[in-house]
């Protein structure tokens, strides 16, 4: 387990001091949207007569589809039937953006700290196996269209995460060194992706349980943007960056 994690240890981020650029998530990260992949899962699955008719409960999406790319998802659902699974994530994703249009908000904390990484000129990057097109309604429902500097797709890579491929694409398209930049993350699969390119990842506890985030290795958890945990570590970085 993770000293970080401890309720009376403080994280600290002062070896990327000073800081360059940050990079998000999409997916639970900028927004608590995993209810709504839920949702559209259950509905559909119920309705093909998936698991004997009986929904699938949250248990079984955060172990088998959270934070997962379609491709993958399709397999584990139909592994004797991969394009049927493929025809079922396309209509899931048409649903989950009926349902986001409606009901997506930023996560807690989440304006005040692109206000905070705009005024120190950082450079910033969306990073997400989402698909393009639900990828750029969750950040423009969000009002972020224009503070991304590029938003870099799982699709468009090598590999999608838990691959590193997205990650160190973005360090590459920003010009960035992994040194000096972090990254927020709210699934095993986008959190090992970070580690695994070099990058310090700071975990979001929306939709996965702190016990199962710690096995990614994170540098350390928060539950959203105004914990004070994060709010002192930004802090740090500023004292750092003004002491150099």
């Amino acid at each position: 387990m993770n000293d970080f994690n401890d309720s009376n240890s403080k994280p600290s981020l002062s070896h990327v001091a000073p800081l360059e650029a940050v990079l998000f998530d999409v997916d639970g990260t900028l927004c608590d949207s995993d209810p709504f992949h839920l949702l559209a899962f259950q509905e559909l699955l119920q309705e093909i007569g998936y698991n004997n008719g009986v929904r699938i409960d949250e248990e079984f999406f955060i172990e088998n589809i959270a934070g997962k790319h379609n491709s993958e998802v399709a397999v584990i659902l139909f592994p004797d039937d991969v394009p049927r699974g493929v025809e079922l994530c396309d209509a899931k994703e048409s649903l989950f953006r009926k349902l986001v249009a409606e009901k997506v908000k930023p996560l807690d904390g989440l304006i005040q700290l692109t206000k905070w990484i705009e005024e120190r000129g950082l450079k910033r990057a969306a990073v997400t196996n989402a698909p393009k097109v639900n990828a750029e309604l969750m950040i423009s429902k969000l009002g972020l269209t224009d503070f991304f500097q590029a938003v870099i797709l799982g699709s468009e890579c090598e590999y999608p995460k838990p691959h590193p491929a997205a990650y160190l694409k973005a360090l590459e398209v920003l010009n960035v060194s992994k040194e000096r930049t972090i990254v927020f993350e709210d699934s095993i699969s986008g959190i090992s992706a970070g580690v695994a390119a070099g990058l310090p990842v700071i975990g979001l506890t929306t939709g996965n349980p702190a016990s199962v985030l710690m096995q990614a290795k994170p540098a350390f958890l928060i539950e959203n943007y105004a914990d004070p945990k994060l709010l002192a570590v930004l802090d740090e970085l500023d004292n750092k960056k003004t002491s150099h």
